[in-house]
């Protein structure tokens, strides 16, 4: 069967391009070998069901571990009834996976003791008599635990888990215990009281530090592109085709697999010779950018439910603010849960397609109140050969910016003026191009755009007037990054809060760059 990459559900390596996490897996072996009571918290979608079912293979094949992994997911609620009812349910989802790792002796003594466990003391008794059980080593893994983090009674059998493993030198119990899912069980967010009261609680408080970065790196994505290379006869160049998938994604595992099989299954069909370039991995983020899923349906409800969320995540996107990372902090603490938030010296949204998707969102609601006279503004701003009039872009919007905010103060510009470029600018793209910020932290609170449009790439830089001396200083860092970028020309849009405006455009050249200046 031939291999296909991945982005739903378990990954497969016999039928999945994976890619090379075995440091990761070495790094999760550690603690499981260690005792250690841990959990696999990530956001959707990040690769946590594929190590659960990668490490249950594993230990399982070392001959020196009794894996049971279950879910309660699919079950229904009635066994989080009571007491009654839930423990012989444990005591049969043990049971089924002894049976299928054809655990004779296991599947008798729970088949056995199974109906007659009713009350949580017993349940704890009968897992000591099965750790007794054998010379292997138990562990429990257990998925999709925020399906279940809600209940009462899920939270009392955790700390029944907890109090065995504190007694572990007196009572056997699970060698390692692992729970699986979105949110960190020492801190579970539970809905305890019949009125949906929501309170904090820590019913595993012994729970180890899980510090494996998931994220995938350039050097773990290297291998799954040179299998697929062999595999389908494709050349590329895999160590650059890593670096530019890993910057698009920052290295979430669904955002690389998901370019990947866009190259794979749209892109490569149509292409004349069978390459994989970097703009092959722009055009498959423009495509993954456009569509709609399910991971980033996840995402837009969660800012959507999350009015202070939305407005934090404006905050770092449009105005530039900086916040240092703190991990106690609620909203940025539910920022990470769902993988909108990273550590970059600072908050910062996790990576370039999920900030272009955010940016869409943002933009898209503010454009629904937008005024008639903005949809006069929109014409034909394409020359020959695909390229983008940027002149002509600036010029407009400074002509717009005339018409309707002239009388605006500097608080206003700078809270709503890069928007409404952003929205100017978002028709007149079509679909055809996207507009990704490049933050530059300085006095200035400069807000430098990477558009690209179809092959071409464009720097508008947005910033409020701060006198001569920051503009020279400005003008200097513009034209660095048109070098990084290898650009010879580049956008500058200045908000000038000053009651008497000039309205000037001006061609300036620094440092042998080109820029195109309108003063708004």
């Amino acid at each position: 069967m031939e291999k296909e990459f991945n982005v739903t559900g378990n990954c497969i390596p016999a039928l999945h391009y994976m890619a090379d996490v075995s440091e990761k897996f070495k790094a999760v072996m550690q603690l499981v070998e260690k005792g250690k009571y841990f959990t696999i918290n990530r956001p959707r979608q990040y690769g946590k069901t594929t190590m659960l079912f990668r490490l249950a293979e594993m230990l399982a094949q070392s001959g020196q571990y009794t894996v049971f992994r279950i879910s309660f997911e699919g079950i229904g609620g009635g066994p989080f009834e009571n007491e009654e009812s839930f423990c012989p349910a444990f005591l049969e989802l043990l049971e089924e996976r002894a049976t299928l790792a054809q655990q004779t002796e296991l599947t008798t003594f729970l088949a056995a003791h199974r109906d007659n466990t009713r009350k949580l003391k017993t349940l704890s008794a009968v897992i000591s008599k099965l750790a007794s059980i054998g010379k292997q080593r138990m562990v429990l893994f257990i998925d999709e635990v925020d399906k279940s983090s809600n209940n009462q009674l899920f939270l009392h059998f955790l700390g029944m888990l907890r109090d065995k493993y504190l007694a572990r030198a007196e009572q056997p119990t699970f060698h390692s215990i692992i729970l699986v899912g979105i949110h960190d069980v020492k801190s579970l967010k539970l809905k305890i009281q019949p009125e949906s009261e929501k309170k904090f609680n820590s019913p595993w408080n012994i729970a180890a530090d899980f510090d494996v970065d998931m994220n995938l790196q350039p050097h773990e994505i290297k291998p799954m592109l040179e299998e697929y290379a062999h595999d389908r006869a494709v050349q590329l160049d895999s160590d650059a085709l890593a670096e530019h998938l890993f910057y698009y994604t920052s290295g979430y595992p669904f955002l690389v697999s998901k370019l990947c099989k866009i190259f794979d299954e749209k892109l490569l069909p149509q292409k004349t010779e069978r390459t994989w370039t970097l703009e092959d991995v722009d055009a498959a983020a423009d495509v993954l950018i456009r569509e709609s899923n399910t991971n980033f349906d996840s995402m837009t409800k969660e800012l959507e439910h999350n009015p202070e969320l939305f407005r934090f995540v404006e905050d770092i996107l449009l105005h530039d603010r900086h916040f240092p990372f703190a991990v106690t902090d609620p909203i940025i603490n539910i920022g990470i849960t769902h993988g909108i938030f990273a550590d970059r010296k600072g908050v910062a949204i996790h990576n370039r397609i999920y900030q272009e998707v955010i940016y869409n969102h943002i933009i898209l609601r503010a454009m629904r109140n937008q005024t008639r006279l903005d949809q006069e503004f929109f014409g034909n701003y394409v020359l020959p050969g695909n390229r983008l009039d940027m002149d002509r872009v600036l010029l407009r919007f400074q002509n717009l910016m005339r018409e309707e905010y002239s009388q605006k103060d500097a608080d206003f510009l700078e809270r709503q003026g890069r928007l409404r470029f952003l929205c100017f600018l978002k028709p007149i793209l079509n679909g055809q191009g996207h507009a990704f910020k490049e933050p530059q932290i300085s006095e200035e609170k400069r807000l430098d755009i990477l558009i690209s449009y179809y092959q071409h790439k464009y720097i508008a830089e947005l910033k409020i007037w701060r006198g001569p001396k920051a503009h020279k200083a400005g003008l200097q860092q513009l034209a660095d990054y048109l070098e990084r970028q290898h650009l010879e020309q580049g956008y500058l849009a200045i908000f000038d809060p000053s009651k008497n405006k000039t309205w000037k455009t001006q061609r300036i050249r620094t440092q042998g760059k080109r820029i195109f200046a309108v003063w708004t």
